[in-house]
């Protein structure tokens, strides 16, 4: 399984060891014993955990790197709104330990678990707030990500409210993304680009919308 995760991020340019993906594998174990109890994923196996949900993850992490090498952006503060179990928190944390990761997440139970994935794979760069994103918070990240919190239109207030002046915020899409009722602007944001990218799981097409602030 290792291998299949090398092999996907040698594609994207991201640094990444084999310490790094034995950290996933280990992160992807975690989620597997917990998922009955804590209703963490629909996956059928370890592998699909990695293959689609860590490898989203990753994909995230990659595109965040470039864009950080590019803006000159060190040290990097980031967070996921709706964290869940951590797919695209963990990940990003575990992989790229320039930056600090905030995971933002409402249900306890889910920050429970991601606060004891955090310890026990030794991950000391993220953090987790058991907060809903919007409801009076204040928040500045350099970038935002978010994957399945809801309608597009709808949560992009609230992830465009808490990133900084000169941040990106990044929302998961599946095949036909939702940004013809978006509006940006309304919250002193620009749409960057849509961005189609592939997974190991699958060929479905699937997208990253960003939003500049």
């Amino acid at each position: 399984m290792q291998e299949r995760l090398v092999s996907f991020v040698q594609q994207t340019g991201l640094p990444f060891s084999t310490d790094q993906a034995e950290k996933l594998v280990q992160y992807a174990r975690l989620v597997w014993q917990k998922k009955e109890l804590l209703n963490l994923t629909s996956a059928q196996s370890i592998e699909e955990i990695l293959t689609r949900h860590i490898c989203d993850g990753l994909t995230a992490a990659a595109k965040i790197y470039a864009m950080a090498q590019v803006k000159g952006i060190n040290p990097l503060h980031l967070a996921d709104a709706g964290a869940g179990a951590g797919y695209i928190g963990i990940t990003m944390a575990a992989v790229l330990p320039q930056a600090q990761v905030t995971l933002i997440e409402s249900i306890e139970k889910r920050c429970s678990f991601m606060n004891f994935a955090l310890l026990h794979l030794g991950i000391q760069n993220a953090k987790v707030k058991n907060i809903r994103l919007g409801q009076g918070t204040k928040l500045a990240f350099d970038f935002v990500t978010e994957r399945a919190m809801g309608q597009l239109p709808d949560i992009l207030p609230a992830c465009l409210g808490a990133v900084k002046p000169g941040g990106v915020f990044i929302a998961f899409q599946g095949e036909n993304p939702q940004i013809q009722d978006c509006h940006p602007e309304k919250y002193g944001a620009v749409l960057l680009g849509v961005e189609r990218y592939t997974l190991l799981c699958d060929d479905k097409k699937r997208h990253l919308v960003l939003f500049g602030k």
